[in-house]
Formats: C-alpha cells, structure tokens, sequence
C-alpha cells in the first residue's frame, strides 16, 4: 500500500474516480441509482465500466513501472560513458 500513497495526487483522483464510476455501473445496472430513463440502461453502464477501468490505468502503470526499475535498475539506467584510451594518450601502453 506505500506504493499507492506515493502517486501524484492526479495519478489518485483518476483512481478514486474510476472506482467511483465502476461502483455507478453496478449501481446502475441493478437499478440501484436513479437516473432519468434515457441514462438508465446496460448502454450506461458499460460506458461507466470502460471509462472506470480506463481512468485507473494510469496508476496501474505508474505502480508497474516503478516496480519494473525496483526489480531490475540496470535496464533503466543510461550506460556510463568509459574512459577509452585514444592512441598517443599517456596512459597508453604504447606511448
């Protein structure tokens, strides 16, 4: 759960809004919330469900990719650039 607490506060409102809107669609589809007739339907809330579960990817992603650098930094990380010795340099053997 620390994982959670670390997001960006847009990253947790998109997250509490698409629990929101999937807890709405059961809502809805079970006749539970009152809405006007042209609202109320499966067409509703199927259209809440994909908006739900598409506003809590980004912290999905967010928490895989950090999990994904935690597990493995050397895929994440540039490759320092080396020290090559260059003909004629000093430290070269066969200067």
């Amino acid at each position: 759960m620390r994982a959670f607490s670390r997001l960006p506060l847009s990253v947790k409102v998109l997250e509490v809004t698409g629990v929101i809107m999937l807890v709405s669609s059961y809502l809805v589809l079970h006749q539970m919330l009152p809405l006007p007739t042209s609202f109320s339907g499966p067409l509703t809330a199927t259209i809440l469900v994909f908006t739900g579960f598409a506003l809590m990817l980004p912290a999905a992603a967010l928490m895989i990719w950090r999990m994904a650098k935690f597990l493995a930094p050397e895929l994440f990380t540039m490759p320092r650039q080396q020290n090559k010795n260059r003909p004629g340099d000093h430290h070269d053997a066969d200067h």
